[in-house]
């Protein structure tokens, strides 16, 4: 089967190479800085003592999973904005962005309300019973860091409508900004006040409010592709929000799932002793660096695609799909092989132990040579069947995928055959490769083009 249409008029496309150029750099430089000022982030805090590391990462993983769920509403955004200025239709796009903002908002504080009224009880359901010091410090951050979610969401949701309207570099410049602030507020706040892992959250909650604000400020510009303004006006269109939701909640679900397996395949490696936990830690902040460029084309792609099947050029969103998942694999197999060139001077830097650092060396010597053979099929492809509207055959698969391969076959091993956290990586290799294969058939059959069921839908 033809993966595209060669007759595609190539002097009218939606998105020249320059054009293409211009939307995917600025998202992949802010995923990088992004996750280097993770990375920073997390060294600072660390400085504090034990107590107020663990405190943050066990929050943290529970604040991953809200992130993500928020993420995936922002995708639902892009993507039913991007199919509506796709048609030709800048007005239902505007529409469709205000009814996104009032759905999030309410969710966001839904979310913030409950996690507020069960803290204490909610944490330690997640968490078990924990020493008394990282007890209150998981407290005190979760509940800053909490108050930062209705901020976090609209950011989220506000770089998106940029991103639909072809503009990724207004967001990339906020985000770089409020990384930097972010840094900043640790140090005056962990170093100049004393104020340990308050003031860690404080300084996070401080940059969420100020890109919030940003993002929001410029949305009220009328030279904006999709403007915002007179929110007291906003009124709920039940049919429009359904429609949102429909893309919203499966990917909501899909990338909740991933961040749950996440939350078991640790809980997993934490029974392997200290040595094979610093290994696996330092191996996954590697993948996620050698990801950064393949997570930032999937990006892009959604709003490559929702405006091609907004337009009606079918074929076209099968060029971009082709072209971009090539595209990414040329960067993860750059990214990889760079990753594993810094990965010995970054396990001598962090100051792991020789076992520990060998163990991690293995892991991603594997993760380089299977990575760029099955990744981009596995994730970039669904990006853009989900930009077609093709989201709950991708929730479904991803789900099944998840729990089967990386979660249920790593128990498997280390339970069973007793393997050490080499066994995460074969259950996550196992995933991508099945999720790669069914992706690539589901996009070769074109039964995702017919999951769009008409304008903005």
């Amino acid at each position: 089967m033809k993966l595209y249409d060669k007759k595609i008029d190539w002097d009218n496309i939606l998105f020249n190479n320059h054009a293409l150029f211009l939307l995917l750099v600025p998202i992949i430089i802010e995923q990088l800085l992004n996750s280097f000022m993770g990375m920073v982030d997390t060294m600072m805090v660390s400085t504090v003592g034990s107590e107020a590391i663990s405190a943050v990462s066990l929050v943290d993983s529970f604040n991953n999973l809200v992130i993500q769920v928020f993420s995936a509403m922002a995708a639902g955004a892009a993507i039913i904005c991007s199919q509506y200025l796709g048609s030709g239709d800048g007005q239902a796009a505007n529409k469709a962005a205000r009814q996104v903002v009032l759905t999030v908002t309410a969710i966001a504080l839904m979310v913030l309300i409950v996690c507020l009224t069960g803290r204490e009880h909610l944490l330690r359901f997640i968490f078990g019973e924990v020493e008394d010091e990282v007890m209150d410090g998981c407290l005190v951050y979760f509940l800053i860091t909490v108050l930062s979610y209705p901020f976090l969401a609209l950011f989220s949701v506000g770089a998106a409508l940029f991103r639909a309207g072809g503009n990724s570099g207004f967001p990339m410049k906020v985000s770089v900004i409020s990384n930097v602030l972010n840094i900043a507020g640790n140090a005056l706040f962990i170093y100049g006040f004393g104020w340990s892992v308050a003031g860690a959250a404080l300084a996070t909650l401080i940059s969420r409010v100020f890109s919030m604000a940003v993002i929001f400020y410029y949305l009220r510009k009328p030279r904006q592709v999709i403007v915002i303004r007179a929110y007291h006006k906003i009124r709920p269109d039940m049919p429009l929000i359904w429609k949102i939701m429909a893309i919203g909640i499966p990917s909501g679900i899909e990338n909740g799932m991933f961040q749950f397996g996440k939350l078991a395949i640790q809980s997993t490696v934490s029974t392997m002793g200290t040595v094979a936990i610093a290994a696996q830690a330092m191996a996954n902040i590697l993948e996620g660096l050698n990801g950064v460029f393949g997570v930032g084309v999937g990006i892009g792609l959604m709003t490559v695609v929702g405006q091609c099947i907004g337009a009606g050029r079918k074929e076209e969103a099968r060029y971009y799909i082709v072209k971009l998942t090539g595209i990414a694999w040329a960067g993860i197999l750059v990214s990889c092989l760079a990753v594993f060139g810094i990965t010995r001077p970054v396990t001598r830097l962090a100051g792991m132990e020789e076992a520990a650092a060998a163990m991690c060396f293995e892991m991603v010597c594997a993760i380089t040579i299977v990575k760029p053979l099955v990744w981009t099929g596995s994730f970039v492809i669904s990006y853009g069947l989900r930009a077609a509207g093709d989201v709950r055959f991708s929730m479904i698969v991803s789900t099944i995928t998840m729990w089967c391969c990386r979660v249920a076959l790593c128990i498997f091993l280390v339970r069973v055959y007793h393997f050490g956290p080499m066994a995460v990586w074969i259950g996550m290799f196992a995933d991508w490769t099945v999720r790669a294969v069914i992706f690539v058939w589901r996009f070769q059959s074109g039964r995702w083009l017919h999951s769009f069921s008409g304008k903005g839908t």
